[in-house]
């Protein structure tokens, strides 16, 4: 995907210094630029924090709505998340046209680099984490189109896109789908939702087989309301069976749902998202292979 903006540590030094003068000394010990997603650019300021800032116009309006719900969201959370502890605003005057946050900085592994089978360690932390967040949200709550939705209304994409997958991948993604469209659909009151819980955003902090932990859950950008299906994929992108187990026997025992239709539909919001992470395999291809293990464990019948 295009970016509208090039992210540079030379535009992060101007928008600090026209914002945040006090925080260019983190700036002259470390600024460097540690991801740039689909979305936005991440860039490490001081030991300590990071800055977060939208490459396109449409990422722009997602970084608002982190900062408008992650304080809310934080403290009810038993995992860190990037509540902002500094706000940016566009800045015209450095050629930046968007908002922007600073951030704490995560000591860790993106998830998504880490083996499947150590992520079984802290599978259940996840699953805690998500029934802690899976609350009824207020009617305010930041419209998605794209999550937490029914799937009805997301036929048409997962059709479009499933005529480019490879013939097995096909098979089981189909067959995932459909019966997620014939399971009952969500009807009680829509809940918090993170909107997209992937390996890739999540740190984890590898220790060492079982004491790795999940340092981490990152990248709010789709946070929304309504069905909690929609986060719960990440059951099938994230783990292997033994996680996966890990993760769902968490989330019921915190309090989140076992109801058989949402985890139906789970897998069918899982079989679309491989779809969508397998759209780019040239330009994300650490997404491409979460979408290729999804495929893998949607096949395996779980």
């Amino acid at each position: 995907m295009e970016a509208d903006i090039v992210v540079t540590t030379d535009l992060a030094r101007a928008l600090l210094g026209a914002q945040h003068p006090d925080l260019l000394e983190l700036a002259d010990a470390r600024l460097d630029v540690a991801a740039n997603g689909w979305d936005n650019a991440v860039l490490r300021l001081g030991d300590d924090l990071a800055l977060r800032l939208p490459r396109r116009e449409a990422a722009a309006h997602l970084v608002e709505h982190e900062q408008a719900v992650l304080p809310v969201l934080a403290t009810r959370l038993p995992v860190p998340v990037p509540d902002p502890v500094r706000v940016g605003r566009a800045e015209p005057a450095v050629g930046y046209p968007y908002a922007w946050s600073v951030v704490p900085w995560f000591d860790g592994e993106t998830a998504a680099r880490t083996p499947v089978v150590r992520r079984t360690a802290w599978a259940p932390t996840l699953g805690r984490a998500l029934a802690a967040l899976h609350v009824p949200a207020p009617s305010d709550a930041p419209a998605n189109p794209f999550r937490g939705v029914p799937l009805a209304g997301r036929a048409a994409a997962f059709a479009e896109r499933l005529v480019r997958a490879d013939d097995g991948a096909r098979v089981v993604l189909e067959a995932a789908w459909a019966a997620g469209l014939a399971a009952p659909p969500y009807d009680d009151p829509p809940v918090w939702l993170h909107g997209d819980p992937h390996p890739g955003n999540v740190v984890a902090r590898v220790r060492g087989g079982a004491d790795d932990e999940l340092a981490a859950l990152v990248d709010f950008g789709d946070v929304t309301s309504g069905d909690p299906a929609s986060d719960l994929a990440t059951a099938w992108l994230s783990f292997d069976a033994a996680g996966h187990a890990a993760f769902r026997d968490a989330y019921v025992t915190a309090g989140g749902t076992d109801d058989a239709a949402t985890w139906t539909r789970a897998r069918a919001w899982a079989a679309s998202l491989a779809l969508a992470l397998l759209a780019f395999p040239d330009d994300h291809p650490l997404m491409a292979e979460v979408g290729r293990h999804t495929v893998a464990r949607l096949s395996s019948g779980d």
